[in-house]
Formats: structure tokens, sequence, C-alpha cells
């Protein structure tokens, strides 16, 4: 589903991503752990076409298509999400609006007819089940208002809603109490179908103890240093990020 070869990413002329290799293939679930500043909200906005940062060596492919030759918007209409660290408030624009327009744009790039309304709330209403969105919290405009809880619950029903192939999940963990936690992590697993993929980019292993990843890799200074099993969360979760750096040699 996605590979990724020797790729270089900057952001005003400094050099973050320093050749990163990933392959993820349908159906799996992969965890990226790591220090502050090692690397990987960068790998996420570069995935995702973020303007302000630079490829500037290397390739990434989507379903067999240059991801990196894609606008935004087309990464997005092809099937790739990206779960914000902070997500943004909306003001002025209602969740209804905000999500019927994005699925129908959707809908439209792959050739499909638009959801009518009828379709469209009976979705919604399905959806909100899954991440227990409360009806009042959907009918606001986007964020505004919501508490960090509401808003990271809020992602994963963006994410429920228009079911994308690869979803990137940047720390969606960070500031959640465990009810919260739970609440996402359900979501999340109940989306998991076999055809679509997911990245957690996280800091704890307690997230990883709820959405278990089929591979778990340590990013440190722009590359990835080390990739195993589940267990290397639990290892990093005792350990530290320490004894993984004083393994790795520039």
């Amino acid at each position: 589903m996605l590979i990724i070869k020797n790729l270089h990413a900057s952001i005003d002329g400094k050099e973050i991503l320093k050749g990163i290799d990933l392959e993820i293939k349908k159906g799996e679930t992969h965890a990226i752990m790591g220090p502050n500043g090692s690397g990987k909200s960068t790998l996420s906005a570069v995935l995702t076409g973020n303007p302000l940062y630079e490829v500037t060596q290397g390739e990434a492919w989507f379903n067999g298509k240059d991801l990196l030759a894609m606008k935004p918007e087309d990464r997005a209409r092809e099937g790739l999400f990206l779960s914000f660290q902070y997500p943004v408030e909306i003001p002025g624009v209602s969740m209804t609006n905000f999500m019927r327009a994005a699925i129908n744009a959707k809908r439209e790039y792959q050739g499909l007819e638009p959801l009518n309304a009828s379709q469209f709330l009976k979705l919604m209403r399905e959806r909100q089940k899954i991440v227990e969105l409360d009806n009042k919290l959907a009918h606001r405009s986007v964020n505004e208002g919501f508490s960090g809880g509401e808003k990271k619950r809020n992602e994963i029903f963006q994410m429920a809603m228009l079911e994308p192939k690869l979803a990137i999940l940047d720390e969606t963990d960070s500031g959640l109490d465990v009810d919260a936690m739970r609440i996402v992590a359900k979501g999340v697993n109940q989306m998991q179908t076999g055809e679509n993929s997911t990245i957690v980019i996280t800091h704890y292993e307690r997230l990883l103890d709820m959405i278990r990843p089929d591979k778990v890799h340590v990013l440190y200074q722009g590359r990835i240093v080390k990739t195993a099993g589940p267990e290397l969360a639990k290892e990093i979760e005792e350990k530290g990020y320490d004894w993984i750096k004083s393994t790795t040699h520039e």
C-alpha cells in the first residue's frame, strides 16, 4: 500500500528526515515511536503534502501511484487521512456541512454519485456511535468549543466517515485521559477491515496496548533505527530511548 524509499525532507533549509525507508502492506497497523524532534510529525506532514516541507530526495508510492507528485487534496481523495495532534477549530462551518462536502468531493473523485441528505445523515448517525460522539457536538462548528478529548474523538469520527485506505494518527493519545483513549482506540479498531492500514505515531506504549500494531518502528534523528514487533513498545516504556541512542551511530 505505502512504499517509502530513502526519503529526505527539510523545513526552512534544515534537514529533518534523513533517509526514511518504510513499507506498509494492506491491512497492517504500524506504530512509529521516537523522542521529541526525531521527525515523526514531519513524516506525517510530508506524506499528506504540507507545503512547508520540502522533499529533497527519495520517493513515496501509495497504491502504485507517485504520492509526492499529488496535490494534498488528491492524496486525501486517494484515501490518505491525517488525524492531527492539535486539531484546529473552524468557526462558522458546521460539522454536518463540512463532512458532507468532504465525503461528496471524495465520491466525485471516485466517479460515484453524491450522497443525498438522508443517506448522509444515516451514515453520520452510525459513525457517531463508534466514537460515542454526542449529537449536539456533531451539529456544532468544527471543533469549536470542544474539549481536547472531544476534538480527538471528532478526528476519529471524521476518519470513520471518510473510510480512508491509510490513516495516520499523529499523537492522537496526547492529552487524553484513560476513558477518552479507550473510545479513540475502539473507534480505530472498529474501522480496521483488512483492506485499510494505519500508522500510529505515539510516545506511549499504553495506546499500543489498545491498538495492537503489527510492527513498531523507532525514529531517531530523522532515520528509522529499529523495527520489531509490539514487544519493542514495551521495551521503550521500560527503558526509554537512551538504550537505542547508545546503539545508534552516525
